[in-house]
C-alpha cells in the first residue's frame, strides 16, 4: 500500500453506464409505485419537472467538473469556491448517504434471493454479495467499470424490452390508451397540485446517482470530452426511460392499483402473459440492486479518499494500492454495509423512512452544486472551458430554489425524516468542524512559538 494517485482508465461509455446504473434501481422498480400512488396520472408532470432540475444540475456540474476533474468533485469545488466548511459538509453528507444507500440495497438483495431460496438466512446473501462487490471494487478500477457497464446493460435492456412489450400491448387495445390517463373520476391531477409537487421529491430519488459521473471524473481517460458527453447522455436517457416506462404503466393498469406493496412492473408483467415473468422480473430487480450498490460503494470510497486528501479525514484513507484503489477508504465505507443491514433487520421501518434517510445527503449535495456554481463562475480565471452552463445566474438560482422548496415541503409529508435527520446532522458536523479548526489554530500557534524560541 502506498500513497499515490488514482488511475485515469474509465471510458465515456463506462462513465455513462455507471451513472445510469446508479440511477436505475429501486427508485424505478419500486419507487415508481409510490410516486403513482401519491400523484395519480400527474406523476408524469412530476417526473418531467424532476428531470428538468437534474438537467440544470448536470449543466452546472459539467462546467465545474471539466475545470476540476477530481474524485472529490463537488466536495472539492465547494471547499475551493464557497468555504472549507461547505466542502466538509458536502463530502461527509454525500459519503454517509451512499453508505446508508448501500445498506438499503444489500438488505433488499437478501429479500430478492428468498424468491429462489426461501429457507436460506438473509445474512448469507448479505455476506456473499457484499463480499463479491467488495472484491470487484478492490480490484483494478477498470474491473469496476467493466462490471458496472454490464450490470447496467442488463437493466437498460430489460427496460427497453418492457417498453417494446408495453407498446405492442397498447396497440392491440381498442380506443385511445391516453384516455385512461387524462380521463376518469379523479382526473389527471387526481390529488391536485400538492400531490404533483410532493411527487417531484419522489422523482428526484429515482434520479439520484446521475451526479456519480462527476465523482468518476478523477479516473476518466479524457475528462474534457468524456464527462460532459456522459452527463448529457445520462440525463436524456433517464428522462426517456422514466417518462415512457411510467406512461406505459399508467395506460396498462389502473393507477389506483399502484403502490409500494408490489412493484407496478409485476402488475404490468402479469398482463404480458410471459412464462416465468415473475422470476425474470425478480432477476432484473436483483441486478438493479447489485448495480446500484456497486456504484454507491465506489462513490463512498472516492468521497472518503477525497476527505483524506483535504485533511478532513485520517491520512490513512488517502493511501492507494499499486493498482490505483484507495483500499482503507474502501474498507471503512464497507463497514456501513453491515451496520445498515443490521438496522434494517432490527428496526421496523417504512419505505418513506428509508428513502428520506438516504436522500438527505444527496439532495443537500445537489443544492450545494447550484450554490457552488454561483461562486465558481465569479471566481474562475483559468482556461476557456469546453462547456458552459447557460442562463447564469438565473437557471442555477432556479435549480437551488426548487430544491430548497422541495426540502422544506418534506416537513409536511411522510418524508419529514429528511429534515429531522438532516438538520441535526449538519449542525453536528458544523460543531465538529469548528472545534477541530480551533484545535488546529491552537496547535499552529504553539508550533510557531516553539520555532520562535
Amino acid at each position: 500500500m502506498e500513497t499515490s494517485k488514482l488511475k485515469r482508465e474509465l471510458s465515456t461509455r463506462q462513465l455513462t453506464m455507471i451513472s445510469l446504473g446508479s440511477a436505475i434501481g429501486t427508485g424505478l422498480f419500486l419507487g415508481s409505485g409510490l410516486a403513482i400512488q401519491t400523484a395519480g396520472p400527474s406523476v408524469l408532470v412530476s417526473y418531467a419537472i424532476g428531470a428538468f432540475i437534474v438537467l440544470l444540475l448536470m449543466g452546472c456540474l459539467a462546467e465545474m467538473t471539466v475545470a476540476h476533474p477530481t474524485s472529490g468533485s463537488f466536495g472539492t469545488i465547494a471547499e475551493r469556491y464557497v468555504h472549507p466548511l461547505a466542502g466538509f459538509l458536502v463530502r461527509y453528507s454525500y459519503w454517509v448517504a451512499n453508505v446508508l444507500a448501500i445498506g438499503v440495497e444489500v438488505s433488499a438483495i437478501a429479500i430478492y434471493m428468498r424468491y429462489w431460496f426461501p429457507d436460506v438466512n438473509g445474512f448469507v446473501w448479505v455476506a456473499v454479495f457484499g463480499g463479491l462487490l467488495i472484491y470487484v471494487n478492490a480490484r483494478h478500477v477498470h474491473t469496476f467499470g467493466t462490471t458496472e457497464y454490464w450490470l447496467s446493460f442488463i437493466k437498460v435492456t430489460a427496460i427497453i424490452l418492457f417498453i417494446v412489450l408495453g407498446a405492442a400491448t397498447l396497440f392491440g387495445q381498442p380506443g385511445s390508451p391516453i384516455e385512461s390517463i387524462t380521463t376518469g373520476d379523479e382526473g389527471f391531477f387526481a390529488f391536485g397540485f400538492y400531490g404533483m409537487w410532493v411527487t417531484i421529491f419522489i422523482s428526484l430519488f429515482s434520479f439520484l446517482g446521475t451526479e456519480l459521473v462527476a465523482v468518476t471524473a478523477g479516473e476518466a481517460k479524457d475528462p474534457d470530452r468524456a464527462v460532459p458527453k456522459a452527463l448529457r447522455a445520462t440525463v436524456f436517457r433517464l428522462t426517456f426511460f422514466y417518462l415512457i416506462t411510467i406512461g406505459i404503466m399508467l395506460m396498462l393498469i389502473p393507477w389506483q392499483q399502484a403502490g409500494i406493496d408490489q412493484s407496478p412492473f409485476v402488475l404490468v408483467m402479469q398482463q404480458f402473459d410471459v412464462p416465468g415473468a415473475a422470476g425474470i422480473l425478480n432477476f432484473v430487480i436483483l441486478i438493479a440492486a447489485l448495480s446500484a450498490m456497486n456504484a454507491q460503494l465506489y462513490a463512498s470510497t472516492r468521497m472518503m479518499y477525497s476527505l483524506a486528501e483535504a485533511c478532513d479525514a485520517p491520512r490513512i484513507f488517502k493511501k492507494v494500492s499499486a493498482s490505483g484503489i484507495p483500499m482503507p477508504a474502501l474498507l471503512v465505507s464497507t463497514g456501513g454495509i453491515i451496520l445498515a443491514a443490521l438496522l434494517q433487520v432490527f428496526m421496523e421501518t417504512s419505505y418513506p423512512f428509508l428513502m428520506g434517510i438516504s436522500m438527505f445527503g444527496a439532495i443537500f449535495t445537489w443544492f450545494m452544486v447550484f450554490v457552488s456554481h454561483l461562486f465558481f463562475r465569479k471566481k474562475w480565471t483559468g482556461r476557456k472551458l469546453p462547456v458552459r452552463m447557460i442562463g447564469y445566474p438565473f437557471l442555477p438560482l432556479l435549480g437551488a430554489g426548487l430544491l430548497l422548496s422541495l426540502m422544506i415541503t418534506t416537513w409536511f409529508t411522510d418524508f419529514n425524516i429528511l429534515l429531522k435527520f438532516g438538520i441535526p446532522w449538519l449542525v453536528g458536523l458544523t460543531v465538529i468542524y469548528l472545534v477541530r479548526e480551533r484545535f488546529r489554530k491552537a496547535k499552529d500557534q504553539s508550533d510557531d512559538i516553539e520555532q520562535a524560541n
